[in-house]
């Protein structure tokens, strides 16, 4: 009966998330699809994969294929060629995070821009990407851990074409909206028929404005 429940959809839409290592992707997944943190996390080797089948608030169901792609540099090569097909991306970044202060330190706000330009040339070409900050709830305990002010991003994302949220996996805060309101953005540009035009204004929405950050709690399990 589940499985019959599973395949009954109207739209099949490819969707990466893609960000620096530790930024908490594989926690976002998880907690989308189990609602729950992994029990050992680890860091992603190569891509994870999962499904979920979404009905939209417009548009009929969704089945969502969700790739957990690596952040390290050196699965990038297997990473990138999972951007094919692609019709969606969470972009996630640490909100705590920004600064360069030693040669090996993430900057993770700093890299969106180059995860941005390699889905936009590997993808579909009228690909919908959602910028995340995730680690809402750190800031919530301790506003100076904040690196990346809210208001920042929300420009980087108008200036870029993004949609705009921030999350937290640890306490599930917007998480089930960043990958609903992306689902249901992909369909709206989809079904115009060819997606956003260049003239066209850049997506905003989806963003909660939290004086301190946000809940962020993130958990990823592979299911295939």
């Amino acid at each position: 009966m589940a499985s019959t429940h599973e395949d009954d959809y109207d739209h099949l839409y490819k969707v990466v998330l893609v960000g620096d290592a530790t930024v908490g992707k594989t926690h976002l997944l998880s907690r989308y699809i189990k609602d729950s943190l992994p029990k050992a996390p680890t860091a992603t080797i190569g891509v994870e994969f999962a499904t979920r089948t979404v009905p939209l608030a417009v548009g009929g169901t969704v089945k969502a294929q969700i790739w957990d792609t690596a952040g390290q540099e050196r699965y990038r090569a297997i990473t990138s060629a999972h951007y094919r097909r692609a019709v969606g991306a969470l972009l996630v970044y640490d909100i705590t995070k920004q600064v360069l202060v030693l040669a090996l330190a993430q900057a993770s706000f700093q890299n969106c821009l180059k995860w941005m330009e390699e889905l936009r040339q590997s993808a579909e070409p009228d690909i919908v990407i959602m910028l995340v900050g995730n680690k809402v709830d750190l800031v919530e305990k301790d506003p100076s851990t904040r690196q990346v002010y809210y208001d920042a991003a929300a420009e980087f994302a108008r200036q870029h074409g993004l949609i705009f949220s921030e999350a937290s996996a640890v306490t599930a805060h917007n998480v089930k909206h960043v990958f609903e309101h992306l689902l249901q953005e992909i369909y709206n540009q989809t079904s115009k028929g060819r997606g956003r035009q260049s003239n066209e204004p850049p997506l905003v929405g989806g963003g909660i404005q939290l004086p301190a950050g946000g809940p962020s709690k993130d958990s990823c399990e592979q299911q295939c």
